[in-house]
């Protein structure tokens, strides 16, 4: 029967009022907003509209092609010396470094050729593997004894094809880790990247966002009598004093292994650090680099600055260890941040930073304003004329559920833009479509000679099924575009999803809880619609 809990209504309307406070700093002006700030403990939550509703910070980043190219250089001297030492090759001399390859002399033929079709057979299958047709780097036996490695103009340019398809799913997850905030990221060229958000005016916040280096590397720090060809130096600011110090160009450890980064405080001084964790073949790499050079300081190299230089005490096996290095407490929260998610494949070059204007126009957005306007008096208008008093329940409903609605983005820090407000525009069709379903049993009901309550009763329950069924399959549909989509597509599916939700508590209970509470006050003896 139509029986409704007083706890149950006095839950229905604490939850309104909550969406409703929830939404009311989006309401205000920025004067009042700014006012209300300076009475709460933090910023309030507002709806972020999307770049073609009201702009946002733009990007325009490059690969450092000169950096990713000393990279591969680097990793092709340590694959060359591992080659050199399983063949048991010798060398007159070192390993040469050049721009764009490396060189070595082997004087006995044999060794030469032994090396050379080491090299070679590691280059095809490499290729094969990774780049498909396109050969990483070739190798030369010269007739003198001198083999020379050189990267090719096709190598490098896969690279960095790599480099900018690698780097744009890191930006993202450094920008929008719950797959809300609808940045644009996508490639410009060979080389560059677009990244444009939503809401941001402040173009240095993003590229602090971003991080757009936070390269982690483990390397010794040098002996004196190392080769100069295997020592650089570094800039590192130690007790208070800047400075540099050498340290070995191999790195031991790469920051791609980390699986975990943490904001904490060390125990002894209490300074903030970041605590980290490597995987297996990290932590693996970690333990037998620690246990191989006890006694030696380990340097700990962040974006080609040596943030730490602690000494290896004893081996450390359990693939975790910790980055201490004069932070702020901000600074280690947003290193953390930068390391989670993932190390850049290159250095990327801000090319190109401003802020944007709405994509769509003053003109066009007031223009969508109006239609909305007019389209939801129309709504509110045609359920009042057909079903009198039920309609104003309706309309009740309708207004709750945009709310809510509302009150969930700013929860979740979604993003408001035209594909969202679509999927909003169609979700009050469904709400509305619901309470006509509703409605239009109700009759039925009562037609067929039931009393009042009965009809009621009868025509929220029989209705429920089908409503039900309906929210639900398109419910998976906004799912599945939520998990494949991306930028306005899953902008689409939140709003779609969220109003899906929303429309089943207004359409449905808040709806019936009106009805309820009017029926026991007025005790009609016939329907008003």
């Amino acid at each position: 029967m139509m029986r409704f809990a007083t706890w149950k209504v006095v839950t229905i309307l604490l939850g309104t009022l909550v969406a409703a406070l929830i939404v009311l700093p989006s309401l205000l002006s920025p004067e009042a907003r700014a006012g209300l700030d300076r009475v709460l403990p933090g910023p309030a939550k507002t709806i972020v509209l999307g770049l073609d509703l009201q702009g946002g910070a733009h990007l325009l980043l490059e690969v450092d092609s000169a950096s990713l190219t000393k990279t591969s250089v680097d990793n092709l001297r340590e694959d060359a010396r591992r080659l050199l030492r399983e063949n048991g090759v010798k060398l007159a001399g070192g390993i040469g470094v050049q721009s764009r390859g490396i060189q070595f002399r082997v004087p006995d033929a044999t060794e030469r050729g032994k090396i050379v079709g080491a090299l070679t057979s590691a280059s095809q299958s490499l290729g094969a593997a990774l780049t498909g047709a396109v050969q990483d780097y070739t190798v030369t036996d010269n007739a003198d004894g001198l083999v020379q490695v050189q990267l090719t103009d096709a190598g490098i340019a896969n690279k960095i094809h790599r480099a900018v398809d690698q780097s744009i799913e890191v930006l993202r997850r450094r920008i929008d880790a719950s797959g809300t905030k609808e940045p644009t990221i996508q490639r410009e060229g060979n080389d560059r990247i677009v990244v444009e958000v939503p809401g941001l005016q402040d173009t240095q916040h993003l590229k602090d966002l971003l991080g757009t280096t936070a390269k982690l590397e483990f390397r010794l720090v040098a002996d004196p009598g190392e080769s100069p060809a295997d020592v650089e130096n570094l800039p590192f600011y130690k007790n208070n004093k800047p400075g540099t110090e050498a340290i070995e160009k191999r790195v031991m450890v790469q920051g791609e292994d980390l699986t975990d980064a943490q904001p904490g405080f060390d125990q002894r001084s209490g300074e903030p650090v970041v605590d980290f964790r490597f995987n297996l073949r990290g932590g693996q790499k970690f333990g037998e680099v620690t246990a191989q050079n006890v006694g030696k300081p380990f340097a700990i190299v962040l974006d080609n600055q040596i943030v730490s230089d602690p000494r290896i005490l004893g081996p450390i096996t359990g693939g975790s260890g910790q980055i201490s290095g004069n932070f702020t407490v901000s600074q280690a929260n947003d290193l953390a941040v930068l390391l989670r998610a993932g190390a850049l494949p290159a250095k990327l070059t801000v090319v190109e930073e401003r802020t944007v204007g709405p994509g769509l126009g003053q003109d066009s957005i007031d223009a969508g304003e109006r239609a909305a306007l007019v389209a939801g008096v129309l709504v509110v208008a045609y359920m009042l004329v057909t079903y009198g008093v039920f309609g104003i329940f309706a309309d009740i409903a309708l207004a709750v559920h945009i709310m809510l609605i509302f009150a969930a983005m700013v929860l979740l820090g979604a993003t408001l833009t035209l594909p969202g407000i679509a999927g909003i525009v169609l979700t009050i069709g469904m709400a509305v479509d619901a309470n006509v379903l509703i409605y239009e049993r109700i009759r039925e009901e009562n037609h067929a000679g039931r009393s009042v309550i009965a009809s009621l009763d009868s025509g929220f329950k029989r209705a429920f099924a089908t409503i039900v069924d309906s929210n639900v399959t398109l419910f998976v549909a906004a799912l599945i575009l939520y998990l494949f989509g991306s930028g306005p597509v899953r902008g689409f599916a939140v709003s779609l999803g969220l109003g899906i939700l929303t429309s089943i508590v207004t359409a449905v209970t808040m709806t019936r809880m009106m009805i309820a509470v009017w029926y026991r006050a007025k005790r009609p003896q016939r329907l008003p619609i």
